[in-house]
């Protein structure tokens, strides 16, 4: 009764997929703006004291009622519809994600579904980017667009992998109840730790954050973007930080399942631990340039994928579940 409970009370609280998840997000960027701040010698944003609210929440309403600025020469339906459109892509990712951890009921091919989703945000930052009319942004744009280009595949591939691992399956809640998890494997852990790198991508941190790059382009492709426009996208990237590391966890990790309070606690460490490497790698590695970056993904991650799909078919088709 306790569990059912518990269980109920969780899914009114995420049904609502947007506040639920933007709250946890604005508090996993202050985790990873605090915990960058610290590594590199730095205060930092505030810590929560006498009623204060979290830095990362304040920065978000402060721009929610700041003047919202628009290119003379930009396209402006195009610049004022790409955060709502990239926004949107995230906030159906989420939902999607959050519905299945729940309920546990699959949709027919919803990983396509959620690989189509997590990519509307890079897209709707191309469009918004290349719309503003800025040569600063549209430098920022050009080297989105190749990074998208480049790491796109070697996540498909990744992904390719645990289709294999899992017979063919094509539903996140069946892969996530799939014994054992597909990192519990050669192929499966290669897979999840170039995925992870791609997720670093898709997030805009170091070492891949060449689009924005602020000591080189002043924010590049956000450069033009103000006010409330400027707040959407902040939020976008808040949720990203948690709708992309939560489609890791479904994928490669087992699932989040809140069906008994320890199962929920699982969940939440799955996710503190990937939130935890992406730390890692943002602050323990240098800005790379944009070529190096496609020879990275294109190359070296697609040599290696290509490896841990012939690894999967090979234990897949003899049976050796450790391949």
């Amino acid at each position: 009764m306790v569990e059912q409970t518990l269980h109920n009370i969780l899914w009114l609280l995420v049904y609502p997929g947007f506040i639920f998840t933007l709250a946890i997000g604005v508090i996993a960027s202050y985790v990873v703006r605090k915990v960058s701040a610290l590594v590199q010698w730095r205060v930092g944003p505030p810590v929560i004291k006498e009623g204060r609210i979290l830095q990362s929440f304040y920065d978000i309403i402060k721009l929610l009622g700041k003047e919202t600025l628009i290119p003379r020469d930009a396209q402006q339906i195009v610049f004022l519809a790409a955060p709502l459109v990239g926004f949107a892509g995230v906030l159906l990712l989420s939902t999607m994600l959050w519905r299945i951890s729940f309920t546990g009921q699959p949709y027919i091919g919803d990983i396509i579904v959620a690989m189509y989703l997590s990519i509307l945000p890079s897209l709707a930052l191309i469009l918004g980017s290349s719309a503003s009319a800025s040569p600063h942004a549209a430098v920022g744009t050009g080297r989105e667009m190749k990074l998208v280009m480049s790491y796109e595949l070697p996540l498909a591939l990744a992904f390719i992998v645990v289709i294999i691992k899992t017979g063919g399956t094509l539903n996140l809640a069946a892969i996530a109840a799939s014994e054992p998890a597909p990192i519990w494997s050669i192929s499966g852990f290669l897979a999840f730790f170039l995925a992870l790198l791609c997720i670093q991508a898709k997030l805009g941190f170091v070492p891949f954050d060449i689009a924005e790059a602020e000591t080189e382009l002043g924010s590049g492709v956000l450069m033009e973007y103000s006010g409330a426009l400027l707040a959407i996208w902040k939020m976008m990237q808040a949720m990203m930080l948690v709708a992309l590391p939560l489609l890791l966890v479904m994928i490669f990790l087992g699932g989040f399942h809140v069906s008994t309070p320890w199962l929920t606690l699982v969940g939440i460490l799955k996710y503190v631990l990937i939130l935890v490497l992406i730390i890692l790698i943002k602050n323990t590695n240098p800005r790379v340039r944009i070529d190096q970056a496609m020879k990275f993904f294109w190359v070296y991650c697609g040599i290696a994928l290509a490896v841990a799909v012939v690894l999967a078919m090979c234990g897949n088709y003899y049976n050796i579940s450790w391949l």
